[in-house]
């Protein structure tokens, strides 16, 4: 699947992967994948491809591109903190990219992961048509995230103690908004138990309290509840 590039009108080029839908008869849904805060890797690829082997148009955009990593990185959680900046235009350039495709039917779900799930989160009620927080942490102002949000299917692991309480907090917030939910905890997983690849070694050191790491069971589950939700937002 190729890698393509975008041209955002407020931020110039954007780099992204792009995969297609397979086994879809006619248009296919679109989802945007948030990657992590290692950028647009291998491992982002892999869930990409793995939505488009579910039937959606999948794109994931880099939200690193522009500069240093760590430049980057301080500047995409700052906008996280605020709730606005560059990382919101690109994601909402990448819907709007899908949308327009003569094979896609104009329904867009965002799909994130652990820094990407705090995005997808904030954008559940920014013109999207379904969320899939994994393990994203939660935004300061939950409840105004949670009003009028599309439905949400979120996933957090048991043993990762920086997202202690995340997931039953997230839930009372969407309950309490009467926003269409599915939020589950894994009590035999870390943080990114959907992840293959895992933590790079240089960080394990600091991540050891995530319990970071694939974990079968959790992931086959997660998918399981994502392409549920998934069908019943985005396909007729």
């Amino acid at each position: 699947m190729p890698d393509v590039t975008l041209q955002v009108p407020a931020t110039g080029a954007l780099p992204a992967y792009f995969s297609a839908a397979r086994g879809v008869d006619g248009a296919a849904p679109g989802v945007v994948v948030v990657h992590e805060a290692f950028g647009l890797n291998a491992d982002v690829r892999d869930l990409a491809d793995q939505f488009a082997a579910r039937g959606f148009h999948a794109i994931a955009p880099d939200l690193l591109s522009y500069g240093g990593t760590v430049r980057c990185l301080v500047t995409v959680t700052r906008a996280l903190s605020k709730g606005e900046g560059r990382p919101f235009t690109e994601i909402a350039a990448s819907r709007a990219w899908l949308a327009e495709r003569e094979d896609c039917t104009g329904r867009i779900g965002i799909a994130g992961f652990c820094l990407g799930g705090a995005f997808a989160i904030l954008m559940a009620n920014r013109g999207f048509d379904a969320s899939a927080a994994n393990y994203g942490r939660l935004p300061a102002r939950l409840d105004a995230a949670a009003a009028g949000a599309c439905p949400v299917v979120a996933s957090y692991g048991g043993r990762d103690r920086s997202l202690t309480g995340a997931a039953t907090r997230l839930e009372a917030a969407l309950e309490a908004a009467g926003v269409e939910h599915d939020v589950k905890e894994y009590a035999e997983a870390g943080h990114s138990f959907l992840n293959h690849s895992g933590t790079p070694g240089w960080m394990k050191p600091f991540t050891r309290p995530l319990h970071a790491g694939y974990v079968d069971t959790a992931a086959a589950d997660a998918w399981d509840r994502i392409q549920r939700m998934f069908d019943s937002a985005l396909r007729d």
